[in-house]
């Protein structure tokens, strides 16, 4: 398909095919023991499309059309904006496990849903979750021959209805951005604009994770204001770094000044590094891959002590917090993307350590003590670990990785499985259960195990022979949540 009213863009790997994949390879030696075969590799994604059925069918039948199901009790429950985030965030889930009958469903489902609602969100969330669910399954609805029932469009991908309530939920972000710096406040109400009052302070993430969906929503509908307010607020940002190249945990949008200034990888900061490496590859931006490089080079400095990432002041480089956040677990999969594979394999074996000792990961761990932290030894049934586990296996081969990826399965399995879903772990150390199901456990913890196991699956395709879709999460996601972009079959 020919696109010759839109900007001629390349929307192709974001992952592996360009700067990672089989071309970047890593030539370090095979640690996997155990041989995956065919058959075992069809086992685990049956294994795996069991436990999304389990948990999606359970919010269907007790939590729809709330945000989230609550798995203990067995009913649904609105947290970030009463806007169905469960129904949105998986829908691409099922196009990638074939699912098209549901797939279809779900989409005719939602042609009637508005998002004017006098409600506060957080901006960040909304744009994740909400605009990249959506943009995500419009790009993937032409593989569920849903031509007949009107859901594709004859001048897709630039036009959908999807497309048009991503486009629709952005707009009403927008207002977020009107700030004396560019950089955007973290909370909207999508019919009034920024709440009166609303605080100026925003994490670093907050700031820095909107390239892929607003840069894919301005591709498709040929309105550059998405992009353009993305592309100010990471130079912004970068404006704002420390004289040694660090950035701090929250800002004050209006003024600049830092307010919370532990730098590291993780909670508050994570994706912004994430959406330097995509964005730049997804819209061909050197100039976002050389400020992640740049970034790279300082974390690498004052940060990284033996393969792990500590905090420091982002002023002076000196250790204020000595722990792993399993939000960082993202780390080695964002290195394998531009092909640092042998760093990232050292990495992800720290932290696939901490897995082994607990069975999850806890939200902190001290590195000093080798002990979950106190009062954060939660698991939330997080995707980060799992994601990085995919993209090193596509990168390396390396048959160690699908047993990393068997033993995730395994325990969340054994000891978060309900009997409507699967609950976050309230303690790593007893594996109590606690009542909450985030979305992200079906449209990314999932997606990843099944995209690990099923080498074959479309998204593993680097867009030459067709015209989609590329993994971007992170992310993801890909983007950070793990929605999916286009690329033109034609140029």
């Amino acid at each position: 398909m020919t696109i010759v009213q839109r900007p001629q863009f390349s929307l192709t790997v974001l992952v592996w095919c360009c700067i990672g994949g089989w071309i970047l390879r890593s030539a370090s030696e095979v640690q996997g023991l155990r041989k995956y075969s065919p058959s075992d590799m069809h086992r685990m994604r049956e294994r795996v499309r069991q436990m999304f059925h389990h948990a999606y069918d359970g919010y269907l039948q007790y939590g729809a059309p709330y945000d989230e199901l609550r798995p203990l009790s067995c009913d649904g429950i609105d947290t970030w904006g009463s806007y169905s985030l469960t129904l949105i965030d998986a829908l691409d889930t099922l196009a990638v496990m074939g699912n098209y009958t549901e797939f279809g469903r779900v989409v005719q489902l939602l042609q009637d849903r508005s998002f004017d609602a006098d409600i506060n969100v957080s901006v960040f969330e909304t744009n994740i979750r909400i605009i990249g669910g959506l943009l995500s399954a419009h790009l993937l609805s032409h593989h569920a021959d849903l031509e007949s029932m009107g859901l594709v469009k004859p001048g897709w991908p630039c036009e959908g209805p999807l497309l048009e309530m991503a486009e629709d939920v952005a707009q009403r972000l927008l207002p977020a951005f009107d700030t004396a710096t560019g950089m955007p406040y973290g909370t909207v109400n999508l019919r009034y604009g920024v709440p009166y009052g609303e605080t100026s302070v925003t994490c670093t993430a907050g700031i820095g994770t909107f390239v892929l969906e607003f840069g894919t929503l301005s591709r498709l509908t040929g309105n550059p204001v998405y992009e353009d307010v993305a592309m100010n607020a990471l130079s912004a940002l970068y404006k704002h770094r420390s004289p040694i190249g660090l950035y701090g945990n929250h800002i004050d949008v209006q003024t600049g000044r830092w307010i919370a200034q532990d730098a590291g990888i993780g909670a508050g900061v994570d994706s912004y590094f994430e959406y330097l490496v995509k964005g730049s590859i997804l819209l061909e931006q050197p100039a976002l891959m050389a400020k992640f490089l740049e970034s790279k080079t300082s974390i690498d400095r004052y940060l990284k002590r033996e393969d792990w990432y500590v905090w420091v002041s982002m002023s002076k480089g000196q250790i204020t917090l000595p722990v792993f956040q399993s939000l960082e677990a993202y780390w080695p999969g964002l290195l394998s993307l531009y092909g640092n594979t042998k760093e990232a394999l050292r990495v992800l074996h720290n932290y696939q350590s901490v897995w082994r000792q607990y069975g999850f990961l806890p939200e902190f761990y001290n590195i000093p003590t080798g002990e979950a932290g106190t009062n954060r030894e939660n698991y939330p049934l997080r995707p980060e670990l799992i994601e990085s586990v995919m993209y090193l296996y596509r990168a390396t081969g390396d048959p160690f990785l699908l047993e990393v990826g068997e033993n995730i399965l395994e325990s969340i399995e054994h000891s978060a499985k309900t009997v409507c879903g699967y609950a976050t772990i309230r303690n790593v150390l007893t594996h109590q259960q606690e009542d909450r199901m985030e979305s992200f456990f079906l449209a990314e913890t999932t997606k990843y195990l099944y995209l690990l196991f099923d080498p074959n699956n479309v998204l593993h395709n680097d867009g030459s022979i067709g015209s989609v879709v590329n993994v971007m999460k992170r992310e993801d996601d890909a983007t950070t949540e793990m929605h999916e972009c286009v690329k033109s079959q034609q140029r």
